[in-house]
């Protein structure tokens, strides 16, 4: 086994380096994120960093890269308070893919990588009509990373919309039955399949 420092790391060219560091967390959550501002004007975005940070209330949370790289997503979430997650099946993963392009803030992202914009009842964020788990979220708070001039987005959960035939009597989601994916890195995309599932773990006592 090598030994890698910080110091030996921080000599890499930057993209080998980005791409080394993006892989030691694991595979990632990955997920199409649809937002509108103020004007109408949609966008989305794919992220790999949305992470659950609980259940009641229902929170979930995406770190926003600095707004000098990534901006749109964030200001639009700012503007109206509503924004929707996502999940990518392999049927549009290349169209998730190419919505991390840096389109101007006039360009909607939907029409640039042909995935359909849909509005439902009175939610005014766009949801992608071809993912069959998606949700909408208000925004709850926005926390500032000072490290690297990122952010924490937090979300309170208002609406989720899916195939009930992908939940247990436990409430425990197949998502490996939705086909939905997971990601590595930056740039590749893996299926998932489930191999085991334990109960809730106790101290066991003699």
């Amino acid at each position: 086994m090598q030994h890698i420092s910080i110091d030996t790391i921080k000599t890499w060219e930057r993209f080998y380096r980005a791409n080394f560091i993006n892989c030691l967390s694991g595979f990632k959550s990955v997920n199409l994120i649809g937002s509108i501002n103020t004007a109408g004007q949609p966008n989305l975005a794919v992220f790999s960093s949305v992470v659950h940070l609980g259940s009641d209330p229902a929170l979930i949370g995406y770190i926003n890269r600095p707004l000098a790289a990534a901006c749109h997503t964030i200001n639009n979430i700012e503007e109206t308070g509503i924004y929707t997650i996502n999940h990518i099946h392999p049927s549009f993963v290349a169209k998730a893919h190419q919505s991390s392009a840096k389109y101007p803030k006039e360009v909607n992202e939907f029409e640039a990588v042909n995935l359909d914009a849909e509005f439902i009842h009175a939610i005014k964020a766009p949801f992608v009509r071809e993912s069959t788990i998606k949700y909408a979220l208000e925004l709850s708070e926005i926390i500032p990373i000072k490290q690297n001039n990122t952010f924490l987005v937090i979300g309170s959960v208002t609406d989720v919309f899916i195939d009930t035939n992908l939940i247990g009597e436990d409430g425990f989601i197949s998502i490996e039955e939705a086909e939905s994916i997971t990601c590595l890195g930056v740039d590749a995309y893996y299926t998932t399949e489930k191999f085991a599932r334990f109960g809730y773990a106790r101290v066991v006592k003699p």
